[in-house]
C-alpha cells in the first residue's frame, strides 16, 4: 500500500475524470490520497472531492502564492473548517521566494497563522518552501519554541540544512517526482541520509510527473514511480518503502482511520 500524501484533485485538470483517476491509483497500489487546499475561499471545492471518494482526504489552508489575496483570514476560521471529519491537515502554507507571487511579509504572516492552527488542532501542517531556506528555518525554530506542532516539508527540493533542521524539530519530509529527475543527485543524497521513520511520498499532481512521465500531467498512480526511486536510492525494496512511508503517513496524519484503510487495502 502507498499513500499520495499531496495532490490537487480539485484542479480543473481532472474534471470529468476523477473516478477513473482514483481507480488507476488503486490499481497501482496507491490506496489513499490527500488533496491539498490552496485557497481557503475555494475550500468547498476541495472538500467536495474528499467527500465524494472514500480514498480521498483533504486539508484546509492558503498557498503562499495566495497569501496576499487571502490575507487576514483568522486562525479561528481555519480551526473551524478543520473540524470536518475529512479534513486531516492544515495548509499548504509557507514561503515561496522563487515566484514571489505574494508579498513576503504576507507569506510569513500566513505561515504563522497556519502554524497556530496546526498547534490548536493537532493536525499536521503541510509546508511549502522554495528558495527560502534560511527564513523558513528561522520561523520554524521560533514557532516550535512557542509550542510544538506536527508538520511536514512537502515536495522537498530545498537544501540539506533545511531538511536536517526539519528533522531536528520533529518534522517529516515528503518527496515528489523531482526525486526522479536526472539532475536531482543532491536531492537523492539527502533522501538517502534522512531517517527512515520521517519519509513520505507524494505527487503534487497535476504537477511534477516523475520520470519517465516528466512533462506530462501527473496523477496519484505515479506515486509508485517516485517510491521506486526512493527505494533504489536508499538500497531497500519497494515493498519496504511502501510499508515505511505508509506507516509514517498514519503516524503523522492521525485523523485518518488507519485500521479501516489497512483492512481495505488487504481485503
Amino acid at each position: 500500500m502507498l499513500v499520495d500524501s499531496h495532490c490537487h484533485l480539485d484542479f480543473p485538470d481532472f474534471d470529468g475524470e476523477r473516478a477513473e483517476l482514483i481507480a488507476r491509483a488503486k490499481a497501482a497500489g496507491v490506496d489513499l490520497m490527500v488533496t491539498i487546499c490552496t485557497h481557503i475561499r475555494k475550500f468547498d471545492q476541495v472538500l467536495a472531492v474528499a467527500e465524494e471518494f472514500p480514498e480521498v482526504y483533504c486539508s484546509v489552508g492558503t498557498h503562499p502564492h495566495n497569501a496576499g489575496t487571502e490575507r487576514g483570514i483568522p486562525v479561528e476560521e481555519i480551526v473551524r473548517l478543520a473540524d470536518h471529519p475529512k479534513v486531516v491537515a492544515i495548509g499548504e502554507a509557507g514561503l515561496d521566494y522563487f515566484y514571489d507571487k505574494a508579498p513576503r511579509d504576507a507569506q510569513a504572516e500566513g505561515l504563522r497563522i497556519h502554524i497556530d492552527a496546526a498547534r490548536q488542532t493537532g493536525l499536521p501542517l503541510v509546508i511549502h518552501a522554495r528558495d527560502a531556506d534560511d527564513d523558513m528555518a528561522a520561523i520554524l525554530r521560533e514557532e516550535m519554541g512557542k509550542g510544538a506542532f506536527p508538520a511536514l516539508l512537502h515536495c522537498f527540493s530545498s537544501g540539506r540544512d533545511l531538511a536536517l533542521t526539519g528533522i531536528d524539530l520533529g518534522l517529516y519530509v515528503s518527496f515528489s517526482g523531482i526525486l526522479t529527475f536526472k539532475r536531482s543527485e543532491e536531492l537523492r543524497e539527502i533522501a538517502r541520509d534522512l531517517p527512515a521513520d520521517r519519509l513520505l511520498v507524494e505527487t503534487d499532481a497535476p504537477y511534477l510527473a516523475p520520470q519517465p512521465r516528466r512533462g506530462k500531467r501527473n496523477e496519484p498512480a505515479y506515486t509508485a514511480m517516485t517510491a521506486a526511486v526512493l527505494a533504489e536510492t536508499r538500497g531497500v525494496s519497494e515493498e519496504e518503502i511502501a510499508r515505511q512511508t505508509t506507516e509514517n503517513f498514519f503516524r503523522l496524519f492521525t485523523k485518518v482511520p488507519e485500521q479501516q484503510h489497512l483492512e481495505g487495502a488487504t481485503s
